[in-house]
C-alpha cells in the first residue's frame, strides 16, 4: 500500500520554471545577465568557507541591513528563500479554512494560485484590464468578508505593466483594514514612472500593507534565493513562526548584505537593461506587434492561441522565451547580442506574416 497523499494535489499544477538549454539563448526567466560585482563575489566566497555551520536562522544581520536601507525597524523586516517563499508563508498565516479567499489579478505571478491551493484556501482571480494591467476597482469590488489577503504584483509579472502611486493609494484606502494587502514589488528597481509608487512608504501608515522585494532580479542573486518582506511587526512575527528553519542560507545572506552595500553600482545596471527593453519594444511595435507597456526587465506579447507555437518557433531560431498558455509570451531583456538574435526572428517578415497576418 502506498503512502496516503492529499488527493486534491492532483488538481494543483506544479510551478513551471523557464526552460534552459546549453545551446540556446535563454530569455525566459527574467534573470539579469550581469555577474555579481567583485565585492559581492568576495562575500560569497568567504561565506562559502563557513557552510559547515548553520546560518543565522533569524537573519539578524541581513534584516538589520534591510531595515537601515528602508528606514524601518528590524521588527518590520522578514527574510525568505526568495520572495516566493514569503508568498506561501503569507497565505499560511492568513488562511485556515477552505472558505478563506486569496485575491489576485490574472494573469499574474503563477505562484499565487499554487501557494493558495496548497494551503487549502480559495483562489479568486480577477481579470486584467484591456491594457494588461491590474483592474484595481474590480479587485476591490471582489473583496468579501472571507477575503484574507490580496496580492498586487506591481509591476505585474508576466505582463510588465505597472500602476502609479495615486492609483495604488486609492485602492489601499478602499480596502477594509482587516484584509492584508501584499504589494509584490519584485521588479521595483526597473520602474521609471513619474508617479513612482513605493510600497514601503505607502505601508508606513497602513498596518495591513506588506511589501515584498527580492535580490533575484536587479541585484542578480537569482541562484541564491533571497527575498524580504517589510510590514507591521505583528505580521512579521507571524511570518517568522511559519518560516522554514535555516531556509535563507549563509551564502545568500552574505551576498544580499554585500549587494545592499554596493547597491548604487548594482542599480546603475538597471538603466542598461531598461534601455535594451525599450529598444526591443520599439522594434517589435515597428514590426506590427502589440506590446504591453513594461516597467520591468521583460516584454509581454498578447499572442493568444498562437503563444505556444510562437514559443516553439523562437526556440527553433535559437532563443528560449516563455509562453503562457493561450494568453501570450514573455521575453526577458538580455544582453544586446541575445536580444538581437531574438529580434532577427521576431521581426523577420516570415515570422510577422505567420503570427500577425
Amino acid at each position: 500500500m502506498s503512502a496516503h497523499i492529499r488527493p486534491d494535489l492532483d488538481a494543483i499544477p506544479a510551478y513551471v520554471a523557464g526552460r534552459s538549454h546549453p545551446d540556446l539563448v535563454k530569455l525566459a526567466s527574467n534573470e539579469t545577465t550581469f555577474p555579481p560585482l567583485p565585492s559581492v563575489a568576495k562575500a560569497i566566497a568567504e561565506a562559502a568557507e563557513l557552510v559547515n555551520r548553520y546560518p543565522d536562522n533569524a537573519n539578524i544581520e541581513l534584516r538589520t541591513a534591510i531595515a537601515e536601507f528602508h528606514g524601518v525597524e528590524v521588527e518590520n523586516v522578514a527574510a525568505g528563500c526568495g520572495s516566493v517563499a514569503l508568498c506561501q508563508e503569507l497565505v499560511q498565516i492568513t488562511c485556515l479554512a477552505p472558505t478563506d479567499e486569496v485575491l489576485f489579478a490574472w494573469r499574474s505571478f503563477e505562484a499565487y494560485p499554487i501557494v493558495t491551493r496548497v494551503a487549502g484556501a480559495k483562489a479568486v482571480q480577477i481579470p486584467l484590464d484591456a491594457e494588461f494591467a491590474h483592474d484595481l476597482d474590480a479587485l476591490a469590488a471582489a473583496i468579501t468578508p472571507n477575503t484574507r489577503v490580496v496580492f498586487v504584483c506591481n509591476p505585474n509579472n508576466p505582463t510588465g505593466t505597472a500602476l502609479g502611486a495615486a492609483e495604488i493609494t486609492r485602492f489601499l484606502d478602499a480596502v477594509p483594514t482587516d484584509v492584508l494587502i501584499v504589494l509584490d514589488e519584485a521588479y521595483y528597481e526597473y520602474m521609471r514612472l513619474e508617479d513612482q509608487p513605493n510600497g514601503v512608504e505607502l505601508g508606513r501608515t497602513r498596518p495591513n500593507v506588506l511589501v515584498l522585494r527580492t535580490f533575484s532580479k536587479a541585484y542578480g542573486l537569482a541562484g541564491l534565493r533571497v527575498g524580504y518582506a517589510v510590514g507591521a511587526p505583528e505580521v512579521i512575527t507571524a511570518l517568522m513562526k511559519v518560516h522554514i528553519p535555516f531556509s535563507v542560507n549563509r551564502v545568500a545572506q552574505a551576498a544580499a548584505i554585500a549587494s545592499l552595500e554596493a547597491r548604487h553600482e548594482l542599480l546603475e545596471r538597471t538603466d542598461a537593461v531598461v534601455a535594451e527593453r525599450d529598444r526591443m519594444r520599439d522594434a517589435l511595435v515597428a514590426a506590427g506587434y502589440r506590446v504591453a507597456n513594461s516597467e520591468t526587465n521583460f516584454l509581454w506579447l498578447p499572442l493568444g492561441d498562437r503563444s505556444a507555437e510562437y514559443g516553439r518557433a523562437s526556440a527553433e531560431a535559437g532563443v528560449l522565451i516563455r509562453p503562457y498558455g493561450t494568453d501570450g509570451v514573455r521575453i526577458t531583456a538580455g544582453d544586446p547580442h541575445e536580444n538581437d538574435l531574438y529580434l532577427s526572428f521576431a521581426t523577420d517578415p516570415k515570422t510577422v506574416a505567420r503570427f500577425l497576418g
